[in-house]
This record gives C-alpha cells, sequence and structure tokens, in this order.
C-alpha cells in the first residue's frame, strides 16, 4: 500500500516547524536559514517555499504552533484562559504573571523576539503576528475590562483598548529592553498601579 500522501505533507508540517523552533534557539534569527531549515526537518528547500515564502513566514506559524500545542497539553482553547473570579486586581495579576513566565521562558522569548524585530521592517509580518499571535489574547483583556465595567469596578467611560495597554505595556517594555528585572512582583505592582487610575472616581 503507498503510503498516505496527506499523513506524509503533516510531518513534514510539523517537522519544518520544530526544525524553525530549534535553530533559531541555536543559531539566533539573523543566521536562520531556509537551507538549515529543510536539512534539519530532513526535507528539500522547494517543499519549504511551497508552503511558506520566508524563513519569517515559517517562524511566525511555528510560534503559533507553539502556543496551540501548549493549549491542547493543558486541556484549552489558548495557552492560558482569563479568570473571572470577580476580583478584578486577582485576575489581572494572574494572567499578567503567566505573561512574565512565558516571555522569561526560552522556548518563548527567543522566537518571540525574533519576529518582533522582523515586524519592525516587514509590514506584512508585523500585521499577521498581531492578528494571530496578540489580538486574541489582548482581546481576553479587553472581554474581562468589560465585565468589570458592568460589576461597576472601573469606570463606565473607560476604554478597555487603552486601559489593557496600562497593563500589558510597561511589562512588554521591560522585556523588549532587558535592562530591568522582569518578575511575578513587578507585574503585581503594575496591575495594583494601573487599578488605582481605572477605579470609578
Amino acid at each position: 500500500m503507498a503510503p498516505n500522501a496527506t499523513r506524509r505533507s503533516e510531518r513534514s508540517h510539523r517537522a519544518i516547524l520544530d526544525a524553525a523552533l530549534e535553530l533559531v534557539a541555536e543559531l539566533g534569527y539573523p543566521k536562520l536559514t531556509i537551507e538549515a531549515i529543510a536539512a534539519r526537518a530532513g526535507v528539500g528547500k522547494q517543499t519549504i517555499y511551497r508552503w511558506w515564502p520566508s524563513k519569517a513566514a515559517v517562524l511566525l506559524d511555528a510560534f503559533v504552533a507553539l502556543g496551540e500545542r501548549a493549549a491542547r497539553e493543558a486541556g484549552g482553547e489558548a495557552p492560558y484562559a482569563f479568570p473571572d473570579t470577580g476580583d478584578l486586581e486577582a485576575d489581572l495579576k494572574f494572567v499578567l504573571r503567566a505573561t512574565v513566565d512565558e516571555l522569561r521562558s526560552p522556548t518563548y522569548d527567543v522566537p518571540y523576539r525574533a519576529l518582533a524585530a522582523e515586524g519592525i521592517v516587514n509590514p506584512e509580518i508585523a500585521a499577521e503576528f498581531v492578528s494571530r499571535v496578540m489580538e486574541p489574547s489582548l482581546q481576553l483583556y479587553v472581554e474581562r475590562l468589560r465585565a468589570a465595567q458592568r460589576a461597576g469596578q472601573v469606570a463606565a467611560d473607560l476604554d478597555p483598548r487603552i486601559a489593557l495597554e496600562l497593563v500589558t505595556g510597561p511589562v512588554t517594555a521591560r522585556w523588549l529592553l532587558r535592562t530591568l528585572p522582569l518578575s511575578h512582583r513587578y507585574a503585581d505592582a503594575v496591575v495594583e498601579m494601573a487599578l488605582r487610575g481605572l477605579s470609578p472616581r
């Protein structure tokens, strides 16, 4: 019986994504090449170019798949769910601490930085990165903040999009700059200070 072409294709696809993540961690993004990914995955370059136009596109798909894999292992639909315990401060701290843990993990840190850097010079990758990686998680913040509005825990005229940036922005900036430690304590302090400004008056 001939091998199942679909299954073989899926194996090659997975091998390419895994190879991209492994190599960007080993070599760094500037030295990552389609040739190296193909060699590590055991496929021809044309196989990669049939599915992706560039190494950035491969890495983006690999990064998205990494999050989806983590979600499946956790038994959910997202790498982490946004809780709604009724305590907004506790819920924000829980999620921001999880974000800190993710940003400090080499598994996520290296490809995330590579894609962030590529997005500066590649508008298409930047737009895809925002829509596929950032926006789904940011929307969870929006929904939680709207629930807090309905409960009277934050100002009724609050713009959730701006509010979530008050919480997530400082953590992202500290991670990007690498000049100061990124910790749970810092995440908690950011939430506490942001909520002072979000509370109804």
